[in-house]
């Protein structure tokens, strides 16, 4: 496997590990692994995952029920909070066959065996261990092609004042530049125009319905 060079790149990786743990769906082994999740993060150098402690602090304060609730309300029964990368920027159109063929693609040249469990390959806790386990350098492209994806999510979350919104957050803190304000930022960033407007999920609302994936199979579009 290829290495990342220096400690803030390493501690990325315990941003993503952390990250993927606290998204998806609460379940008892989460609860008891928070003390060593807030450890891990304890001893980074950088501070990024600073934004995590809230999100652990959430998980520790509450019953196992009370938080699968919170979950499936946050992300089951709304698509505007969608953990699917590829959902934010080709809806459920035909291409994104092809783009979830692209994740798989990624996955199989990392030489590891990737368990979906069930799920779809652009799922965001699952894309994150990947970052943080199998293939720093393969995952962070993939985070950083998705970058708009991810900061749609992350306002989203703000926006419904949810305390996942964190833990995206401290995903965005490790690509390079600063995080957008507003949807019309991150459109912005995106290279895309339009006016800002209602937008209920993705890009779909202003004339484009992909971005480039700069990084996916090793190729630019």
């Amino acid at each position: 496997m290829r290495l990342l060079r220096g400690k803030g790149q390493r501690d990325d990786r315990v941003v993503y590990l952390v990250a993927s743990r606290v998204l998806e769906y609460p379940n008892p082994a989460l609860l008891q692994s928070l003390p060593q999740l807030r450890q891990a993060l304890g001893e980074q150098s950088h501070g990024r995952g600073d934004l995590l402690l809230g999100v652990l602090d959430h998980l520790a304060g509450r019953d196992l029920e009370e938080l699968r609730q919170t979950y499936v309300d946050t992300f089951d029964l709304s698509r505007k909070h969608a953990l699917y990368l590829s959902y934010w920027t080709d809806g459920d159109t035909r291409r994104r066959g092809e783009v979830l063929g692209q994740f798989k693609s990624v996955y199989r040249r990392s030489g590891f065996l990737v368990d979906t469990h069930g799920e779809l390959p652009d799922y965001l806790p699952m894309v994150l261990e990947f970052a943080a386990i199998a293939d720093p350098i393969a995952g962070r492209e993939l985070l950083s092609s998705y970058r708009a994806s991810l900061e749609l999510l992350r306002i989203a979350l703000l926006e419904h004042a949810s305390p996942y919104a964190d833990a995206v957050a401290s995903v965005c803190a490790t690509l390079p530049g600063k995080s957008p304000q507003s949807r019309a930022e991150v459109m912005a960033m995106a290279g895309l125009d339009g006016p800002p407007g209602v937008e209920p999920v993705g890009l779909a609302p202003y004339g484009r319905t992909e971005l480039p994936l700069h990084a996916v199979a090793g190729g630019s579009r």
